[in-house]
Parts: C-alpha cells; structure tokens; sequence
C-alpha cells in the first residue's frame, strides 16, 4: 500500500513508489480509471476542496470525495507537519518533480536508473517521488511571457531541495534557468531524448498543406516565430496545458494543428499522434530540448555519488554549450532563442538562432570546434555575441 505525506508549509504531495509498477506513463494515466482523474485535477491549493490521483491513489484536499478505485485521505485528519507512519522506512532518496504526466515519467525513469544502478535503492521504501506544483503549474490561463521571471516550473522545487523537503531535483532542462540557486548544483543529464518538434494535425499531413489562416496552437515563442518566418500566412494562437490537454484542445477544434517535442510524446509513449517530424533544419530545437537533469544541494555527497553514476557526459557537455549561448544573449521567456550542439566526426557543431516574436527577423549563425567542455563553451559564447552585434539595440527588449 502506498503512503503519502503532506506538508502544509511548501504544499507537497508525496507518494511511496517503491510498490508502484514500472508501466508505461501513458498507460497509467490513460487506462487507469484513476488516471482520468489525474489528466483532469484542478489545483492542489490548502484551504480549497480539491482532488488528485496518483496512478491508482487519490488524495482528497479540503472535503472528502470518493473515487472508485482509489483511496482517499481526508485533509482534516492530516496535520501541518504529518509524517509517514512510524513503522514505515524513511527513504533513502526522496525525489522531487513536477506533477504532469510527462514530469512523473521523467521522474519513474530517474527512479528505475537509481534502483539498476545501487542495489540498496531497489530496497522497498528506499525511494520516494514528491510531487510539487510550480507557479507554471497554476498559471495556466496566461502565456508564459507575461507571468514574467525565469524558474517559473522550478522555483518551488527547488526551494523543496534547499529546505530538505527533497533530496534530488528531477527537471527539464529546458525549464532551468541558466544560475542555478546557491546551495544546489546540477551535476547529471541523462542520456538526451531525439531533440525535435513533432506536427500534430487531424486533417493536413504537413505544415506546408495548411491552408491560408489556418491556426496553430503554440505556447513556445520558439516554435511561433520560426513558423511565421517560414508560413507568414498562418495564425499562431497560445497553447497551453499538458500533453494530453493540448491533445485534447486540438481534437476538439481549438486550433488546427499544433507542435510538441517528439521527446516528450516518446516517453509518455504516445508517438501514434505524430502526423509529421521536424528536422531540426526547419525547426531548431529549444536550447536542452529533450534533456533531463538531476539537481542536489551542494556538499551532499551521498546524491552526488547516486547522480554521477547516471551521468551521460556527451549530453552534459551539449546541453552546458547550448546553456552557454543562451546565458550569453541572457535570454527571457519573451525572447525566441533556438539552439543545438550536436557531436560530430569532427567534433562538435552548434547552431544558434534568435528571432523577434512576429517570425520577420531571424538570425542564424554556426561554429564548429573540439567536442570538449572548454572549447564548446567558447564557441557557444562566441556565437551569442556575433548574433548580439548583428541583431543590434532594443532586439531583446519586447
């Protein structure tokens, strides 16, 4: 039986997986009649009548309801600071994540590579999974330029890692910021997911087919003005949500077609509604596109050790070149920058792009160097200020 505790103070939902199944996200949250629920949960806020299911358990905040198939936990009968049962083993690591279905499959793979790799956290009890809402999380009626400030589906889980709430931080880097907070570090990248964009369309097998004002749904600035410079004749409207609610929104007419990271749709394993994948010729990838890194406070050895066994160098060493340019153009949420390292037989290729949001001015530039941390950092800086030179005063500032 999974456990849960909850913490009043940093609104934390933790649930035990030590006995969870290692299944496919998708087919948790898509056959599971709990995970309807979870697809559809409204807010986790104290002091409001909520519900959220977890892969089979639901926790009910403010009045109790019942689910079929799911126990519920009365918010009353829980306390500020509630802890596990006594009898129960505290775990080894605790690790915290978001709590979209595309999050927690990141964060079961974290956990299933943490159990291959140590014998001693394949232990029953020995890891947990926190469950976190982020000021991304909540703000779901505003594109994310005008919420305003960086970290915005980090900050609270990594203010969880500073208080101790959490042990590792599991994140899409393409959600970090490029400073981390002091007292954490981010010492591992797993393995890169394939870095592309994926069209989704029910009715055009291409975006060249698309009609004359046809709508595409988006909330990456990325994805909007690299799609107006290339169809100045489409319509881009704000697309916001989980992949399923995206999914969702499109099948119900909202937009006629809309774009996801293909590595998001592989691991949820949800890749039959690819109508078409963009190469990253057409459409350049978000700077970490498809990366997952793992955070732990600074001076925890214990974590170290744990995440440096996972540690994929080629990705940790692509993913700080691409993080290098962005932190050179010192780029917002409300500033289209694309960019890819990629090795070669030669060494290593990167190309970086910056655009204003209409699609009418793009900027592209390339370097080529040494696949080596020192080199790439360089190259990646390098090309951030030739695309600073050319773009000129006030291109940054919308």
């Amino acid at each position: 039986m999974a456990s849960f505790t909850m913490m009043h103070s940093s609104a934390l939902l933790r649930n035990s997986t030590a006995d969870t199944p290692a299944a496919p996200l998708a087919a948790a949250a898509e056959k599971s009649s709990c995970g309807v629920a979870m697809r559809q949960r409204r807010g986790v806020h104290f002091g409001e009548s909520s519900e959220e299911s977890f892969f089979g358990q639901s926790v009910s905040v403010g009045k109790p309801a019942a689910v079929a198939g799911c126990r519920t936990v009365k918010r009353s009968a829980v306390k500020a600071a509630a802890t596990f049962d006594t009898k129960t083993k505290v775990a080894v690591v605790r690790i915290g994540t978001r709590g979209s279905p595309l999050a927690l499959a990141q964060a079961y793979q974290t956990r299933d590579k943490l159990k291959a790799a140590h014998p001693e956290l394949a232990e029953e009890g020995a890891l947990d999974i926190v469950i976190i809402k982020t000021t991304g999380d909540k703000i779901l009626s505003q594109p994310l330029a005008d919420i305003g400030g960086k970290g915005l589906f980090t900050k609270e889980i990594d203010d969880a890692l500073l208080n101790g709430d959490i042990d590792i931080a599991v994140h899409s880097m393409k959600d970090v910021p490029t400073y981390l907070p002091e007292g954490t570090i981010l010492p591992c990248n797993l393995p890169r997911e394939d870095v592309r964009d994926a069209f989704i369309c029910p009715k055009y097998s291409s975006l060249a087919e698309l009609p004359e004002g046809s709508v595409v749904g988006s909330a990456s600035l990325r994805r909007q003005s690299q799609l107006l410079h290339r169809y100045p004749h489409l319509q881009v409207v704000n697309f916001r949500g989980n992949v399923q609610t995206r999914l969702r929104k499109l099948n119900e007419g909202v937009c006629a077609a809309t774009l996801l990271a293909l590595a998001g749709l592989k691991r949820l394993d949800m890749t039959e509604h690819i109508t078409a994948i963009l190469e990253t010729d057409d459409m350049l990838p978000a700077i970490a596109q498809g990366a997952i890194g793992i955070a732990c406070r600074t001076g925890d050895t214990k974590m170290e050790e744990y995440l440096a066994s996972l540690n994929h160098e080629d990705t940790r060493l692509a993913i700080s070149c691409e993080r290098a340019f962005l932190a050179k153009l010192d780029g917002s949420c409300r500033t289209p920058i694309a960019g890819l390292a990629q090795r070669t037989e030669d060494g290593c290729l990167f190309r970086g792009l910056v655009a204003t949001t209409d699609g009418k001015q793009v900027l592209e530039t390339s370097r080529t160097g040494s696949f080596s941390y020192d080199d790439m950092i360089a190259l990646a800086q390098d090309a951030g200020q030739e695309l600073i030179s050319r773009a000129g005063p006030g291109f940054f500032q919308w």
